[in-house]
């Protein structure tokens, strides 16, 4: 335990260690529930089909509670401790049984395929899996995208030293960047929180450089993947990349383009809360930046090094302001009392929760050496269980945090009693647990918070969502971009610079000056996995469905709680649309999604007035640097400014193992 307390998580219930009798037992399980998975597929033919594919899930269910139990385990153990060589062995172990799973997979969806017309009667026969319909309908028509099952397996081979092998290279070239003074890259990322305004500037500028030296390594390594990328997708039936990312995101494409549109049609406002917030800067003597003179007139909008820069303004004798929750020092019990509080204010099931999450240790929340920045949650198959990973250093940040990673365990609360078929739910609807919470504790200190703190909270809120609106738009304007024209030739450092300026353009606009940052596309770690193409719209989309159930439950007060808990329970059964309806949202409308901007329209409003009239009233703790805690894309090590979080439960299951090895 550390002075403020921050506790070490209890493991004792899901292994003691890998070494314990438990754990050997568990992975000795989970190899012969392969060979028993094995010999039915083997033996396939010899059996009546309802009968056999009856046995096959029953049998490839405790395989599953195994698999998804034994990588997250391997991991969180990892994460904690990434010195370890007997822990990043025991990954290798996890990783090369994931593959074996991985290949019954491919061969029970080709059987699946083959006797697709008696399912009818399968679900007549046995009535238990009728709920499973529209997972097993899903496995069929993700089996029309498929190759042959050897073509699928060598592919598999293969990427682990084509696809995977480049993301490799640009992870390992990223972590080793240094300057000058031998300040690492990730080190210079983070100074973009920073209240001294010339280290920001210079860190950025010191970035660009770096990223410039090695744009050729860079350049190869995208232009290689996506290539990489095409090549498959035409090989499987999809017509274009972004096909592939909604079936996996159960996600109509007349959804997606009407929370683009609504995006698009929000822009304007999320200027004007860029432009307030650059003019404060400006007034205050916050900012380095210095605009360029157009026609007579200094440009508008904020450096990109500004767009995290905390709105500090130090009273005349810098005296610290102790009635500040912001800048107040949060033990890890303040801390837990304040989120089992705002859990309880929406429900008594959310906050007895909590408490649960709290008094079993499921958290570790001290910071030291060796252990993984940023946070995450890690749900287990058995026991139904999960376990929080975060850096508490006192900070409200770090309280919005624990809300969030909690959030993300009431989620998989919600599922209790289900298959552990139906634990693996989309990005789209991953974040909204997380979400949700955070929304929760966030408008409470809106309201208690005094007019000192008030524009720096709302300032990290609108921070939030402009990136999670506003710069994954730009992402995916260049994303889409880049595999239009990587499928008519090759691409180099040259030209995704040039699409990224003009992603830029069309997503920030006059929200930023001519000082922006062209080699985001070698920064954002997401563009290199192989398995994450477009992984950014889901986040949008997880963002405005968490604040459309927070405004309903605005309307109907404490009785919304069982509908919210009964709709995260339906999160791995259906489509988004069907998900989505129940709740009485229809998110095919355009109507929808500028709903849940609009609950932010006023706050940019607000901000903007107190921009205007009290922006000399801040007071904050001399030398704090807050930081933002929107939920970052997954694996992106070098995507700070954000915290980083493992993928999405889609990711999980079958595929755990294949991403372990990108969460750091």
């Amino acid at each position: 335990m550390n002075k403020l307390n921050a506790p070490r998580w209890n493991l004792d219930s899901i292994f003691s260690s890998i070494e314990s009798p438990e754990y050997k037992s568990a992975l000795d399980n989970y190899k012969t529930g392969m060979e028993k998975l094995e010999n039915l597929i083997k033996t396939s033919s010899r059996f009546n089909f309802c009968f056999w594919l009856k046995g096959f899930l029953d049998a490839k269910k405790g395989v599953l509670e195994l698999s998804q139990s034994l990588g997250a385990y391997a991991y969180i153990i990892y994460s904690v401790d990434t010195t370890n060589t007997a822990f990043l062995n025991n990954i290798s172990l996890i990783d090369e049984l994931a593959l074996r799973l991985k290949k019954i997979d491919i061969d029970f969806k080709t059987i699946l395929v083959k006797n697709s017309k008696k399912l009818d009667e399968f679900f007549e026969r046995f009535p238990e899996y009728r709920g499973h319909r529209f997972l097993i309908e899903e496995e069929i028509a993700e089996s029309k995208h498929k190759m042959s099952a050897k073509e699928e397996n060598l592919a598999g081979s293969l990427q682990r030293t084509g696809g995977d092998a480049w993301d490799r290279l640009h992870e390992q070239i990223i972590s080793n960047l240094k300057d000058a003074d031998g300040k690492t890259f990730n080190e210079l990322r983070n100074d973009a929180y920073s209240a001294d305004s010339k280290l920001r500037k210079s860190s950025y500028e010191k970035e660009l450089l770096l990223l410039k030296q090695n744009e050729i390594a860079f350049a190869a390594c995208l232009n290689n993947l996506k290539g990489e990328t095409l090549t498959l997708n035409k090989q499987r039936k999809w017509k274009k990349p972004v096909d592939r990312t909604l079936f996996s995101s159960r996600m109509d494409k007349k959804t997606l383009n009407a929370l683009i549109k609504a995006i698009e049609k929000s822009l304007p406002e999320w200027r004007k809360y860029f432009n307030a917030k650059a003019d404060f800067l400006r007034k205050n003597n916050l900012t380095a930046s210095t605009p360029k003179y157009i026609n007579g007139k200094a440009e508008k909008g904020l450096a990109f090094y500004d767009l995290f820069a905390p709105m500090e303004v130090l009273e005349q004798d810098k005296t610290k302001n102790e009635n500040s929750l912001l800048s107040k020092k949060w033990t890890f019990e303040e801390a837990e009392n304040y989120v089992i509080e705002r859990y309880s204010s929406f429900s008594e099931n959310m906050g007895n929760f909590a408490k649960k999450v709290f008094q079993n240790n499921w958290i570790d929340a001290e910071v030291r050496p060796g252990k993984v920045g940023g946070a995450y949650d890690e749900d287990f198959a058995l026991g139904h269980q999960s376990r929080i990973m975060t850096n508490f250093t006192g900070s409200f940040s770090d309280i919005v945090t624990l809300a969030h990673e909690i959030g993300h365990a009431y989620h998989f609360s919600c599922l209790k009693g289900k298959s552990v078929d139906f634990f693996s739910y989309p990005m789209t609807l991953a974040e909204t647990a997380s979400t949700f919470a955070e929304t929760i504790v966030k408008q409470d200190m809106l309201k208690k918070c005094g007019e000192k703190d008030r524009l720096q909270l709302l300032d990290l809120d609108l921070q939030d969502v402009s990136q999670v609106l506003v710069d994954i738009l730009c992402r995916f304007y260049f994303e889409k971009k880049v595999f239009e024209e990587r499928a008519k030739g090759e691409l180099n450092a040259q030209d995704f610079c040039r699409i990224m300026r003009e992603a830029q353009e069309k997503s920030y606009g006059k929200g930023l000056n001519s000082e922006r940052h062209e080699y985001m596309w070698a920064v954002k770690s997401h563009y290199y996995s192989t398995g994450l193409d477009f992984y950014n719209f889901p986040y949008a989309f997880g963002q405005l469905f968490a604040v459309a159930l927070y405004q309903r439950y605005l309307k109907e007060g404490k009785s919304f709680a069982e509908t919210y808990k009964q709709i995260l329970s339906l999160t791995g059964s259906m489509n988004c649309e069907e998900l989505c309806k129940k709740a009485g949202f229809d998110i095919t409308s355009i109507d929808f999604w500028k709903s849940g901007i609009e609950f932010y329209s006023s706050r940019i409003s607000e901000f903007i007035e107190l921009c205007k009239g009290k922006s000399t009233a801040v007071t904050v703790k001399a030398g704090s640097s807050p930081k933002t805690v929107y939920e970052s894309t997954p694996a992106e090590k070098t995507e700070t400014p954000a915290k980083t979080e493992k993928p999405a439960k889609k990711m999980g299951l079958l595929q755990r193992a294949e991403i372990l090895n990108k969460k750091n």
